[in-house]
């Protein structure tokens, strides 16, 4: 699989639907690169490194974590350079770092509402050896928000109220127009039976009414213009009760 190329800068790898591999960035700068999201494993890594090496650029020296689901965090350990997660993330990172990953333990979680089936399915499939999950917290933590100049080109990363997790954190181009945004505008699978909150859906939409962007990467389907996915947004909105 090769990068596909949004901007003169940007770049990303598609997501993968088999095991839930979202999509993976690439922001080039002057002076450092950056990642966004670590992928679901060390194998997803290595296709994602693989593949900035065939487009003849420099692995990235930090990684950005969009939130603490298994699909964005699992790869953290094996990628290149440094890894930067707001406050929240981390102190979930760190708690997930220490679950036991038996049937047993799966299964316990599962009853108790601290996972939810789809991730067990996939994470067995992505882990057929699950003594292979290593979880680690990051290198860098930040708090709301903080902006890493690469050299002729910026990532602001701000945590959001998300609707699909607490610790939602967007990572914006702005010299390219683009915002990444990993799951941050998806149901709540966690705590609201996969479903939207009408209060949390309302603010991200003005939220990302007020960011000037032109390309909004998912973070598992394809890149969309900020017209298509807002107009998307409310109308879900409106078929809330």
């Amino acid at each position: 699989m090769q990068l596909k190329q949004l901007s003169e800068r940007i770049y990303y790898l598609p997501a993968e639907s088999e095991t839930d591999r979202p999509v993976l960035g690439y922001i080039k700068g002057n002076t450092y690169s950056l990642m966004i999201d670590a992928g679901n494993s060390s194998v997803h890594v290595e296709k994602f490194k693989n593949a900035v090496i065939n487009m003849e650029l420099t692995l990235p020296q930090f990684t950005a974590i969009t939130h603490w689901h298994w699909d964005h965090t699992f790869g953290m350990h094996f990628v290149p350079g440094k890894t930067i997660v707001g406050h929240l993330t981390n102190l979930k990172l760190k708690e997930v770092s220490q679950w036991d990953w038996s049937d047993k333990a799966m299964l316990q979680r599962l009853e108790s509402g601290e996972d939810i089936e789809f991730c067990d399915k996939c994470i067995r499939l992505e882990y057929p050896d699950r003594n292979q999950i290593k979880v680690v917290s990051a290198d860098i933590e930040f708090n709301d928000e903080l902006t890493l100049d690469l050299g002729g080109i910026h990532c602001v990363m701000k945590n959001i109220e998300g609707t699909h997790s607490e610790d939602s954190v967007i990572m914006y181009i702005p010299e390219e127009k683009v915002l990444f945004v990993g799951d941050a505008d998806c149901e709540d699978y966690y705590n609201n039976n996969g479903k939207y909150d009408k209060k949390k859906l309302d603010n991200l939409i003005k939220t990302l009414e007020e960011i000037d962007f032109d390309i909004y990467v998912l973070g598992h389907d394809e890149p969309q213009k900020k017209e298509e996915v807002i107009d998307y947004l409310k109308t879900e909105l409106l078929n809330l009760k």
